[in-house]
């Protein structure tokens, strides 16, 4: 459960990294990478590495390395054929030798890095199919005038043969249009190109698990979370994503580098934590999973963690399969005072929330939190990626064994830095009152709500007994993630925060209200193409959020939408009563949430979240281009060298950040090309 970079605020209000010690503006560290259609490409500084025990550079690069080798799982997990366009593009991008400045290959010079970006055709945020600027016949002659050893053909397949079958996934937009589809009434496994079923309908996918599952059982494994479900001859099955079995050649390689990093644990809680994601690797089995993420849990004293495996469910439409991501990190000592302060006091927030008692926590168990120095991040973290994390995402191991929450220092610090002075407040905020929260308190208020959100808002509440954690089925993730949202919202005014030092002023918190409704009525309507609706469960979020505030508080004009200069503006009249809305919404989704209210969750969802005000959605994109801003960020990784000894020992680990986008791409396509690509 995370909380992404996802707001078309994050990276243009000039939030400070969580933490870190405050470098000017004007350093040599050169943040900004490159810029292409609607994405910007970043680099983050991986404070403090230089500064480790050797044993402990060598736990990250080993840790690394794992990362990076299960770059192809989600490639194919995001649909079948990205692992094939993908190659087909890179082999005519270095093997090209007609004009590199037509207009046809730059079009698809720009397409590639989408594809990079995405890990595969689809937008990464808003899931669409990239419309390719360049033609069918120019990627036809392209293809014919580079080695075909070279080009993704299956043994006697010819090119003819391979364009007939991929040219109408490129080019078709009516062809696999959407990588996750959540539109109310339709097929979502049969309408999205997600490679997690296949010739499977919604129905026998929910039929199938649905059969698995016991409503009294009190430790359930999250069923379908690593497998993809086909039906062959007939019968529908698991294909398990494991050691020997589908994806496996990626994860014999990842189980490689996590052995070589059994070598440099700290300890042995870390250590047995290793072995136990090496045997889930091994055998598939979901008990195991479990058993892993309770070691992981209960591993606090580590400074150097990670991520591996099968985490997030935001791309499977049932919201059940988790896509592959890592993230490898270490403890910012200092900042992590923060967050402390936050978990220590888990209970107090429990307790005080504005929720029916009887769906409260009455013990909050093992609640920690910490702020850590992203080092390399894979998968479904890459290129773009979380501030935030929360896990694990079992609902009864949360509730026993609580959970582990992160805020990613370095990387919101690597957004500010790269966004100083970029225009957009001056474009979108209402008045020198708002920019001065903002400009006072906005970066204060924007980590602690990140906080608040994966500290204790994911790790909130509870499930009334026999309620299936799948029960709001497609609608779950986006309820979840505004349960979370609220939590943090309804406390940061509370005179708690002020008490526990964590924040300098009674007026703070309005930073966070004034842009989070911004946000959600307005401003993140830059990230999805003028006529859609919002279909991302994050962005649902905020908008269901905003939105549902702003109609409830219609009445008494709590909060605005207003015209100056002939421009739309967010206007928050009544910041007190805004609070108190966010209590009301809080305490309705926990509600939802506790009882597996099904209908309610649809009815909330499709109410407030999904349609757009076609008027202001093109307002908002007009005033936004003007900026030559892109709404969506991400980063390259740096570069980790082992340097070894004559008898190969390594004896340091260094680091450079010199790489570029396309570099980068090319060396993890050449290095760590670990699945076939049909799978």
């Amino acid at each position: 459960m995370k909380k992404l970079i996802m707001s078309g605020m994050i990276g243009t209000m000039l939030l400070t990294g969580c933490g870190q010690s405050q470098e000017p503006v004007k350093e040599s560290f050169d943040y900004t990478v490159e810029q292409f259609a609607d994405l910007q490409l970043l680099r983050y500084k991986v404070h403090g590495f230089e500064e480790l025990p050797l044993e402990q550079k060598k736990l990250v690069y080993y840790l690394s390395e794992a990362a990076l080798q299960g770059r192809d799982i989600l490639f194919d997990q995001n649909g079948k054929y990205n692992l094939i366009i993908r190659k087909m593009l890179e082999t005519v991008y270095t093997d090209y030798q007609g004009d590199r400045n037509d207009a046809n290959f730059k079009a698809m010079e720009t397409y590639l890095k989408r594809v990079w970006f995405s890990n595969g055709i689809h937008h990464h945020y808003a899931a669409d199919k990239f419309v390719p600027g360049f033609t069918p016949e120019f990627f036809k002659q392209a293809l014919e005038s580079v080695d075909a050893a070279k080009l993704p053909l299956a043994e006697g397949e010819t090119l003819e043969a391979l364009c007939n079958e991929v040219f109408p996934v490129i080019f078709d937009a009516k062809v696999m249009a959407k990588r996750v589809n959540q539109a109310d009434g339709e097929d979502l496994v049969l309408t999205s190109a997600s490679n997690y079923y296949d010739n499977v309908n919604q129905a026998e996918a929910e039929a199938f698990y649905g059969k698995m599952k016991n409503p009294n059982d009190t430790m359930p494994v999250m069923f379908g979370m690593n497998s993809r479900l086909v039906k062959e001859n007939g019968k529908v099955q698991e294909k398990v994503w494991k050691s020997g079995g589908l994806y496996g050649q990626a994860i014999d390689k990842i189980i490689y580098w996590l052995e070589k990093a059994l070598t440099v644990a700290e300890n042995d809680k870390q250590k047995a934590v290793i072995e136990k994601m090496i045997q889930f690797y091994k055998d598939g089995d979901l008990k195991t999973f479990d058993e892993y993420a309770i070691l992981w849990v209960k591993d606090l004293d580590s400074r150097v963690d990670f991520v591996n495996g099968f985490t997030e469910s935001y791309g499977d439409p049932l919201g059940m399969k988790a896509s592959w991501e890592s993230i490898v990190n270490f403890k910012d000592l200092v900042a992590t005072k923060r967050t402390e302060t936050i978990s220590d006091n888990a209970q107090w927030f429990e307790d005080h929330s504005p929720v029916d008692k009887k769906f409260k926590k009455e013990e909050v168990k093992g609640v920690s939190a910490k702020v850590i120095t992203g080092a390399i991040i894979a998968g479904d973290l890459y290129p773009a990626t979380a501030i935030g994390i929360n896990l694990p995402n079992s609902n009864w191991i949360r509730s026993v064994h609580g959970s582990k929450s992160v805020t990613i220092g370095n990387f919101t610090d690597a957004y500010n830095k790269a966004a100083h002075g970029n225009g957009f407040s001056d474009e979108f905020v209402y008045s020198e009152v708002e920019k001065g929260y903002l400009s006072n308190y906005g970066d204060l208020t924007g980590d602690l709500h990140t906080d608040l959100h994966e500290c204790l808002g994911h790790g909130s509440g509870q499930l009334l007994p026999g309620v299936d954690p799948d029960a709001l089925k497609a609608y779950g993730s986006t309820i979840e993630e505004a349960r979370a949202d609220l939590f943090g919202l309804y406390y940061l005014p509370d005179a708690k925060m002020r008490e526990l030092g964590l924040t300098p002023h009674d007026d703070a918190y309005k930073a966070e209200y004034y842009s989070y409704m911004m946000n959600g009525l307005m401003t993140q309507l830059v990230r999805i193409e003028l006529g859609n609706n919002v279909e991302e469960a994050h962005m649902r979020n905020r908008q269901l959020v905003a939105k549902w505030a702003f109609e409830k508080g219609a009445a008494d004009k709590v909060t605005e939408l207003v015209k100056k200069d002939g421009k739309t503006y967010v206007k928050v009249n009544d910041y007190e009563k805004l609070r108190e809305l966010f209590g009301q919404l809080l305490n309705e989704i926990q509600r939802i949430k506790s009882e597996g209210d099904f209908e309610a969750a649809r009815q909330m969802v499709e109410t407030y979240a999904v349609k757009v005000d076609p008027e202001l959605h093109k307002e908002v994109l007009a005033r936004y281009e003007k900026l030559n801003l892109a709404p969506y960020k991400g980063f390259v990784n740096p570069v980790y060298t082992a340097e070894t000894d004559a008898e190969g020992n390594i004896t340091d680990v260094t680091i450079s950040y010199e790489e570029g986008y396309a570099e980068q791409m090319l060396r993890y396509s050449k290095d760590y090309a670990n699945l076939p690509y049909r799978n």
